[in-house]
């Protein structure tokens, strides 16, 4: 399978290191949960912080490396989030066919409603992927941006 010209495998390779950090701390972050840490805690182990971090790092990377362009932030994006849901759909899944919470139901990460419901996967399932790889592309596009500019004036000066 081909996106945007490289094969998904190409992406894959390009940011494994990412996903399989994404997936380790998604993991962590349940398996903290499940054991009764607090919810105060076990919230550091984010997985939201390393969307933002790789949306930033792969907006640099893509363009220094001469991976790609713009166009080729979105799979990497898209791969980001999958890897997430890897691990945050099965764990909503347990917390409604268990009916007890864990970080990935509570209200508090549900838009403050019950997080044990099938919508809420659904919205993991089709709306997170979706929009939230779009929102990290606007964003890792405008990082991309600069990095060409910055980029650019350090090879002319």
């Amino acid at each position: 399978m081909t996106v945007f010209g490289k094969p998904l495998s190409a992406y894959v390779r390009f940011a494994r290191v990412f996903l399989a950090l994404i997936v380790i701390v998604a993991i962590v972050r349940l398996a903290l949960s499940l054991g009764g840490v607090p919810t105060e805690i076990a919230r550091w182990a984010s997985v939201t912080a390393l969307f933002w971090i790789g949306t930033i790092y792969f907006a640099v990377r893509v363009h220094t490396t001469g991976f790609g362009s713009y166009r080729h932030l979105l799979p990497i994006y898209a791969l980001q989030l999958l890897a997430a849901e890897i691990v945050i759909v099965p764990a909503i899944i347990v917390a409604i066919a268990t009916g007890r919470d864990n970080i990935y139901s509570l209200p508090e990460f549900a838009f403050g409603a019950d997080g044990k419901t099938w919508t809420h996967v659904l919205g993991h399932v089709f709306v997170g992927p979706t929009l939230g790889s779009l929102l990290n592309w606007i964003l890792g596009s405008l990082v991309m941006l600069v990095t060409k500019k910055a980029t650019r004036n350090q090879t002319t000066a």
